[in-house]
């Protein structure tokens, strides 16, 4: 059964991928689907005289659940099995290293998500995972 890695932001972008999944898995079949959330970190040392590592995962944690929301409930609604993870980290290199340590087959994502640059025509973390990983990347526009 292939490995399918999809890195949710909560763009539009990204619940176009999933939602092309849904429509792979009812026309081929059942896959390993697997939702992956990368939160940047928060790299101010300031932050944390004031708030608590507690505090900042917490945060993180919201974040991800808000992201990944709309994804979970369009597979929830489609009776498609998946897995739902977070990371926290430089998000190309997150999502690179995550599909390496599930063995993805594959990587279904958006082609802009929710930075800075979204109006380009393919987004920048779209176009380094180009780059770096060495297997099939589908780009859903």
């Amino acid at each position: 059964m292939k490995n399918v890695l999809i890195p949710v932001d909560g763009s539009a972008n990204s619940l176009r991928a999933v939602r092309y999944m849904i429509d792979h898995v009812r026309e081929h079949g059942a896959c390993n689907l697997h939702l992956l959330n990368v939160q940047p970190p928060i790299v101010s040392g300031a932050v944390l005289a004031f708030v608590s590592h507690d505090m900042i995962q917490q945060y993180y944690e919201d974040e991800a659940r808000t992201a990944l929301a709309d994804a979970k409930a369009a597979l929830d609604k489609a009776g498609i099995m998946y897995q739902s993870s977070l990371r926290v980290g430089n998000v190309a290199e997150s999502i690179q290293a995550y599909a390496a340590e599930q063995q993805c087959d594959h990587i279904v994502m958006g082609s802009r998500g929710l930075g800075a640059a979204g109006s380009l025509m393919l987004g920048s973390v779209a176009l380094k995972l180009l780059h770096a990983v060495h297997l099939p990347v589908v780009m859903v526009n």
